[in-house]
């Protein structure tokens, strides 16, 4: 982009490769930010440049340790407004504390509600955000939200498999998954079939019957937002195995990989696991089974379209 061109895009510490390679899409470079801690752990923030009038996006996705990146971005947030920037955009890539997005029991929180509050009280404008955990979270927000979803990234990956569509199951790993793979099954053709998953605690579920089928001899394709400590996807693919199916492959959107998530996926029977990089995914740890794929090439199409105020629905297609 020319060098007057009034967008700018910044980056805190969560995910600065991701951010990079958004601004490269864009052609330009990140801005000029520093961001560290004092002694004490309290977050600091200087902007290294004017940014008055500017249309700014901060990108940050929430993503462990989720409390640091959150304040941290509300601290970001609170720089740009006070700096004068025309108009700040959150992008996150990834949306920490979106699980608990409605009082299933009583005396929770909503912690994806609360989240919502706090970013537009620091002083956002928009946000944009990638796969979120529940759509209606976007409707938490009084701000406007552009919702993306990474289905064309992955779309790409899962036709280059080559499986005929007679041996192509869409698998979901629990029941709230149907309508992402019905979405994904209209437009690959093959059949679809679900686990029932049954949650014994905030981090144990367990597998308990198979929904459709029959998986003899199939490739399975599991398809789901998020793998966190990747119970249900390892447990998806165990199942799908024991019911005769010839290979599985896992797609998610977001790799956040927490407690034993590494060592089940390398243990498990999954042929591939497929991720994007919304959430940062150190090399050195990462099973030989986990293939990372970019969504900065999309983020950045977004950027440019909202801040041309151009059409952000033709991403959708």
């Amino acid at each position: 982009m020319n060098g007057n061109h009034k967008l700018k895009i910044f980056s805190g510490r969560a995910n600065v490769p991701l951010a990079e390679r958004i601004a490269h899409c864009l052609g330009d470079p990140l801005g000029k930010i520093e961001l560290k801690n004092f002694p004490d752990g309290e977050n600091s923030c200087r902007i290294d440049e004017d940014v008055r009038g500017r249309d700014v996006f901060l990108v940050q996705p929430t993503c462990p340790p989720v409390n640091e990146t959150l304040m941290e971005l509300l601290i970001m947030i609170d720089s740009f407004k006070r700096a004068s920037a025309a108009r700040i955009t959150a992008v996150l890539p990834y949306y920490g504390y979106a699980r608990q997005d409605r009082k299933d029991i009583g005396r929770v929180p909503i912690t994806a509600k609360l989240v919502a509050d706090l970013i537009t009280r620091a002083g956002a404008d928009r946000v944009i955000a990638l796969d979120l955990h529940a759509a209606q979270i976007q409707g938490f927000f009084d701000i406007p939200v552009d919702h993306l979803q990474a289905a064309p990234v992955f779309n790409d990956y899962v036709r280059g498999l080559n499986i005929p569509p007679k041996d192509f199951v869409v698998l979901s790993p629990d029941e709230g998954n149907v309508k992402r793979i019905l979405r994904f099954q209209k437009k690959f053709g093959g059949s679809i079939a679900i686990v029932d998953k049954r949650r014994v605690s905030g981090s144990e579920v367990k597998q308990v019957n198979l929904i459709g089928g029959p998986l003899e001899g199939k490739v399975c394709v599991i398809f789901d937002d998020m793998i966190s400590t990747a119970g249900s996807v390892v447990g998806a693919a165990d199942v799908a195995m024991r019911h005769g199916a010839r290979a599985v492959y896992a797609c998610a959107t977001h790799g956040i990989f927490c407690g034993p998530a590494y060592d089940r996926l390398r243990e498990s029977p999954l042929k591939e696991v497929v991720v994007s990089n919304s959430a940062p995914l150190p090399e050195e740890k990462r099973p030989a089974n986990i293939h990372v794929l970019s969504v900065a090439p999309l983020l950045a199409d977004a950027i440019k379209r909202i801040h041309a105020n151009e059409s952000v629905s033709v991403l959708f297609e």
